[in-house]
């Protein structure tokens, strides 16, 4: 797949959680930890595609994979959650962009940074920087909503019973 259908994937999929999220969803498991997982997922094996990456690139990747986790944890912490028909329901607030256009800025400056440091070109895979920051904000909802004992929502299709609220809580 080419870089820049690579790239489409991703904002495809970045936009649509946007979405969902801002207008609201029942929080589900699957939802939540689903897309981060995958994402990050996708970014370790690009980083093991590239060749030639020094000590020194995985040090900065690992920074870069810290700070965007924190700053996802942040945002996390800006989301509402609140029952509807008896389960949790999610949505993003006006803090959740704020903190999104702050972290986003920051980390370009990290990137920067980081290239001017001489940080391979290929140890900075977009859906490792994406996936990280979306692991760090369902981290924080996750804990915030097993907090709540208000049930997670159940999964739309083929719900996989080994991911239920009441299993997560055990």
């Amino acid at each position: 797949m080419n870089t820049w259908m690579h790239v489409a994937l991703i904002a495809a999929v970045v936009v649509v959680v946007v979405v969902r999220r801002l207008r609201g969803e029942p929080l589900n498991a699957r939802d939540l930890f689903a897309p981060p997982v995958v994402l990050t997922g996708l970014g370790l094996w690009a980083l093991s595609q590239e060749h030639g990456l020094r000590t020194g690139d995985y040090v900065w990747v690992a920074a870069g994979a810290a700070l965007g986790t924190a700053f996802g944890a942040l945002r996390g912490a800006t989301i509402r959650l609140e029952e509807r028909d008896g389960v949790l329901w999610q949505r993003y607030t006006g803090w959740t962009f704020l903190v999104a256009a702050l972290s986003l800025a920051l980390m370009a400056g990290f990137a920067v940074l980081a290239e001017r440091n001489g940080l391979a070109p290929g140890a900075r895979p977009v859906q490792l920087s994406i996936g990280v920051g979306f692991l760090g904000e369902a981290l924080v909802v996750g804990y915030r909503a097993l907090s709540s004992g208000i049930p997670f929502a159940p999964e739309r299709r083929g719900s996989n019973p080994s991911l239920s609220s009441d299993r997560l809580r055990r």
